[in-house]
């Protein structure tokens, strides 16, 4: 009988420990996902692999939240009309898409290109390269596909910006940057609250740190390669074309390249880098 109070003893002790060191090990403010470590599935399940590839980086697109995901398109692809039941916003990482009205002529956006989709409005979206890839992006969901014949107009129009029509800026009154290796290109910004996203671009040799400094800081890799620091991380981590990173809170990322790079930063605060 002693021996059986003596080990549940020393199993309600090692219990209780674990419990102490899980309680008082600090919670991780950082993410980081390389592309080439996601698991993929379909946009839309139901066409199997006629639909195009899909990757949540963050949220969850089949629920009413906001989500990043990465989209990959097969060689050729093209859609029938349709519609969404939400905006979501694009961004070109790999290929030339197009996006327009089924009767525009087509317009092939490469690489660092940018468009938004209203919600309700009838459109196509087409592949046109052996390799594509985008960012998609919306602010509730879920992500649906829907027929043209429930078309509706939600106030919204379309924007398509070419990556040769990006404006890029040195400095800008909305964020606190310094350094001559970077510069940035407003995107959009929620008419209701803070949220904001861009576009940096890092210099070939640069090194420094992008601060992450509220409760939302989301950033993509869209060109380039990109070697990844932190104090959570450790060491270096690659990160290519695709590949994710996020922090709640103050927070310091520490980057480096070895080529001209191009991030995507959604973020709730004034953006703080140092390059």
């Amino acid at each position: 009988m002693m021996k059986k109070l003596i080990s549940v003893a020393s199993f309600l002790l090692l219990a209780i420990s674990s419990f102490v060191s899980q309680a008082t090990e600090p919670l991780k403010q950082s993410v980081v996902k390389p592309a080439n470590d996601l698991e993929w599935g379909y946009l839309n399940p139901l066409r199997g692999d006629k639909s195009p590839g899909a990757s949540d980086l963050w949220g969850d697109r089949t629920q009413n939240l906001p989500t990043g995901m990465l989209v990959r398109f097969n060689p050729g692809f093209s859609s029938p009309p349709h519609i969404h039941n939400i905006t979501y916003r694009g961004i070109v990482i790999e290929g030339l898409l197009h996006n327009d009205d089924p009767t525009a002529e087509s317009m092939w956006l490469p690489a660092g290109s940018f468009w938004t989709q209203p919600a309700g409005e009838e459109h196509i979206t087409a592949a046109n390269a052996q390799s594509n890839m985008i960012y998609l992006e919306i602010d509730s969901g879920p992500y649906l596909v829907k027929p043209s014949t429930e078309k509706f107009d939600n106030g919204e129009r379309p924007v398509n910006i070419h990556s040769d029509n990006i404006v890029w800026l040195s400095e800008d009154e909305s964020t606190l940057i310094n350094g001559e290796a970077i510069k940035l290109a407003n995107l959009w910004q929620n008419k209701t609250n803070l949220t904001r996203s861009m576009l940096v671009k890092l210099n070939k040799g640069a090194k420094g740190y992008l601060f992450g400094q509220s409760d939302e800081f989301k950033a993509v890799v869209i060109q380039g390669l990109v070697s990844y620091r932190s104090d959570e991380t450790k060491q270096a981590v690659k990160l290519n074309a695709g590949s994710f990173f996020s922090s709640t809170g103050k927070f310091e990322h520490e980057l480096s390249t070895d080529s001209d790079a191009i991030i995507y930063i959604r973020t709730d605060a004034k953006l703080k880098a140092e390059f």
